[in-house]
């Protein structure tokens, strides 16, 4: 019942149905703290497609030449540098091509 504090209705204060409405967020926080894994990956590979698209590349093309020039940077890392600071990523991109 302590789990349930700050639900609506007869889900905070109705034993069977609390117990349900519980259970199913504690699933759904599971699940959810895997696909927000997912969610950031896919966030920084968009930040980092558009801004390697800004200089004519695809991120196909930049992942590969970052990983042929040794520069040992993660995406998240990228997509940082290409959202807030771009001179430091137009470097990365004209030391890949």
């Amino acid at each position: 019942m302590k789990q349930a504090k700050g639900y609506f209705g007869r889900r905070k204060n109705v034993w069977t149905v609390a117990k349900n409405a519980v259970d199913k967020a504690m699933s759904y926080a599971y699940r959810d703290r895997r696909q927000k894994k997912r969610n950031f990956r896919s966030l920084w590979i968009t930040r980092i497609n558009a801004g390697a698209r800004m200089h004519g590349m695809s991120y196909s093309q930049f992942m590969g030449g970052v990983k042929a020039n040794g520069i040992e940077l993660n995406r998240k890392v990228l997509a940082d540098l290409a959202m807030n600071h771009p001179e430091a990523f137009e470097a990365i991109i004209n030391k890949v091509k």
